[in-house]
């Protein structure tokens, strides 16, 4: 669900009388975006991972995630009512490939918070993230299009031409 969110793109802008414009996908993102994973990123968040990665929505910080991203099932009922939940259902991407799976995520930036510095404090794979996000917003700052006036009545508004890309 959430990178579902994160692939939404604003194309169209309101701009009410004597206000500031803003946009009209509610919910799409307009922002830059750094995941961070570590050892104990498992499961959900290694999915979460791979697709920002495979998808191209953002680079990936830290450490290599734990590989343990199959599927658990609940249909392995017990004679006392309880369930024994079995790792089963394995991912592969588009090409056929097994993903997560006893190897984990590879980060696009390997960074490791060491324990001396987590102990005073110091988490270096945020502060890595965090300059990696500035450096983007100096770049490609995220902004407000200007609207053009407000056509007069008999001049009507421009045909959607195809997004540059």
């Amino acid at each position: 669900w959430i990178i579902a969110a994160l692939l939404r793109r604003t194309w169209a802008f309101w701009q009410p009388p004597g206000q500031e414009p803003y946009w009209n996908m509610q919910q799409s993102f307009r922002g830059h975006l750094v995941v961070l994973t570590d050892a104990l990123t498992y499961s959900d968040g290694e999915t979460f991972a791979a697709g920002v990665k495979a998808l191209g929505l953002g680079p990936v910080v830290g450490t290599r995630t734990s590989g343990a991203g199959i599927w658990l099932a609940d249909r392995n009922r017990l004679v006392d009512g309880g369930i024994a939940r079995i790792a089963e259902f394995g991912q592969f991407g588009a090409d056929g490939r097994w993903l997560i799976e006893g190897r984990g995520v590879s980060p696009d930036v390997e960074v490791d918070n060491l324990p001396r510095e987590s102990y005073g404090g110091r988490d270096r794979q945020l502060d890595t993230a965090l300059a990696m996000l500035k450096e983007k917003l100096a770049a490609s700052p995220v902004v407000q299009p200007p609207a053009q006036r407000i056509p007069p009545p008999d001049q009507p508004g421009q045909d959607v031409t195809p997004a540059a890309r």
